[in-house]
């Protein structure tokens, strides 16, 4: 039984559960290193000072927090902000015409590598997620982009996997293998975080 499973077993309501998801998300959060995070945030101001590309890759749950970081980090903070220097923030999960055509033609396990080898630029970077750290597209992507010299920041789950082990930044979210949900509600949180905190700091 998974920790999502003994909130419900424990749980008389729907309410009672999200109140026990709630407590439990918490200590997923507080997993999380704030060193991890300060060094999450150099990252992306080293890549607006130098107008590299941060691009972003993940399946499932996490394409969406790929575009939703897309657009939180760089057009919603050019608008909140009005900076002349956005972020380079770019989603190889939104162009479904190429995704389709790498996956058809040379393997669903390229489909971030193929458009990395076209758009990746040195200084740029990877935002590489993956709940279990090991999705063999984005490994792919990542070993790819480190041997270019790039370097690589891993929103990880679970055990961390392989990604884990060759990401610059780690982000990890440590949580039993399975438990989907609080790892992707975690880096979306991470998200905002950065949202937030470049929204503030580009403003003062």
């Amino acid at each position: 039984m998974n920790n999502i499973q003994k909130v419900y077993a424990s749980s008389n309501s729907a309410g009672a559960f999200a109140r026990g998801y709630f407590t439990y998300l918490k200590q997923v959060l507080d997993s999380i290193e704030p060193e991890a995070i300060d060094r999450l945030v150099a990252e992306f101001e080293a890549a607006r000072e130098s107008g590299a590309t941060i691009f972003i890759a993940g399946n499932g749950g996490s394409a969406t927090t790929a575009s939703s970081m897309a657009n939180d980090i760089g057009f919603d903070i050019l608008k909140k902000t009005g900076t002349d220097k956005p972020f380079r923030v770019l989603a190889l999960t939104d162009n479904s015409s190429v995704i389709t055509a790498i996956a058809n033609d040379v393997g669903y396990e390229n489909i971030f590598l193929n458009q990395l080898k076209i758009h990746f630029r040195p200084g740029d970077k990877l935002l590489a997620i993956s709940a279990s750290g090991n999705s063999p597209n984005v490994v792919a992507a990542a070993e790819w982009v480190q041997e270019q010299g790039g370097r690589v920041i891993g929103f990880l789950g679970f055990g961390g996997g392989k990604l884990k082990e060759i990401s610059d930044v780690v982000l990890h979210v440590q949580s039993e293998a399975g438990e989907y949900g609080p790892v992707e509600d975690a880096h979306l949180v991470l998200n905002h975080i950065l949202a937030h905190w470049f929204q503030c700091r580009l403003t003062n």
